[in-house]
């Protein structure tokens, strides 16, 4: 117990410093141009007409901002929010007490919708369309239906897989977005926007660095950032030089490429225990001892991006850019 109340402060500390890097205008917000583009178009008409904006669903990768689009949609239309995981919304009553606390054009966020339970996806339908909740009383033949009216509000849905979400759910979003990964200028300027907030000096070749080993995610490279703001005023004057960038990268051993220990460690149980492929999710699980949803979900992705592995039908193998990566001899060569 006393190490759980010893770490709370700390995780607190870090989720408020996480929320205070977010932007809170779509000005700030860099990147995703056509998404900006007509989501500003989207947010005038709705405040022109004194409407509650449309329905929203925000898809993509983790870490691109989705969170933080959410939350400027509310600033710009000064509204509420309420926001929830989609996993807690276990049962009808659950939604059913969230609806009926919203004011008029408030904004409920859903995070990872797609993990909506059945029950209170149902309960959605008429509150999305006709602003209704549709609540039964009763059990058998003396059941009835009770009916409320909501104010309007807008639900804004973020996932990381719509394909499951289900059709009849995804069709009552009047706007749908699709984030893509971010391109290194464009990390660069988050990283530097993030460094003045955080009172931080940074050169512009270190931010370029660090934006080039961020997975073109903006979460990424905000946590590097502060790793890397560490280094720099443990072991050094404060300011982020590229030497102390690079420094603090080799520490953290995120390499050119933007992979991590276990990336690398994945990629070589492959080559060394498999002969480089191809290799069951399963055994490669076990190989590994880790979950293989987590190896499917978390590490793969980034690894099939750069094009270093392969998902076959028989199992998973490393590609010849992956065995280039970790200076690897193709299959047949030797070094000798």
């Amino acid at each position: 117990m006393s190490e759980l109340l010893a770490t709370a402060p700390q995780d607190s500390g870090e989720e408020e410093l996480e929320r205070s890097l977010r932007p809170r205008t779509l000005a700030d917000f860099v990147g995703q141009e056509r998404v900006k583009e007509q989501l500003a178009i989207a947010l005038e008409a709705a405040k022109a007409r004194g409407e509650a904006l449309d329905h929203l669903l925000l898809a993509g990768p983790p870490g691109l901002g989705k969170t933080s689009l959410a939350q400027i949609v509310r600033n710009e239309l000064g509204v509420g929010i309420r926001q929830v995981a989609g996993p807690a919304l276990e049962r009808k009553g659950d939604i059913a007490a969230i609806l009926t606390t919203l004011e008029p054009q408030d904004v409920l966020f859903v995070d990872e919708i797609h993990r909506l339970n059945r029950a209170a996806e149902e309960i959605l339908y008429p509150a999305l369309e006709d602003f209704r909740l549709d609540i039964i009383v009763g059990q058998g033949p003396a059941a009835r239906t009770l009916t409320l009216d909501l104010p309007p509000f807008t639900l804004v849905g973020a996932t990381t897989r719509t394909g499951l979400l289900t059709t009849p759910l995804r069709d009552r979003f009047g706007l749908t977005f699709r984030l893509d990964h971010y391109t290194r200028d464009e990390l660069a300027s988050i990283v530097r926007r993030s460094a003045r907030i955080l009172g931080v000096a940074i050169d512009d070749d270190a931010a370029l660095l660090v934006a080039a080993r961020s997975r073109g995610t903006p979460r990424i490279a905000n946590r590097i950032l502060r790793r890397v703001r560490d280094v720099a005023e443990v072991r050094h004057e404060g300011a982020v030089t590229t030497a102390i960038a690079e420094e603090a990268l080799d520490l953290l051993e995120v390499d050119d490429a933007g992979l991590e220990g276990f990336d690398r460690t994945l990629l070589r149980c492959i080559v060394e225990k498999f002969g480089g492929g191809p290799v069951g999710l399963n055994t490669l699980a076990v190989a590994l001892d880790e979950e293989e949803d987590t190896i499917e979900d978390v590490y793969e992705p980034y690894l099939l991006q750069l094009g270093f592995l392969q998902r076959t039908p028989r199992g998973r193998t490393i590609t010849d850019l992956g065995r280039t990566h970790l200076g690897v001899p193709p299959p047949g060569d030797s070094l000798f």
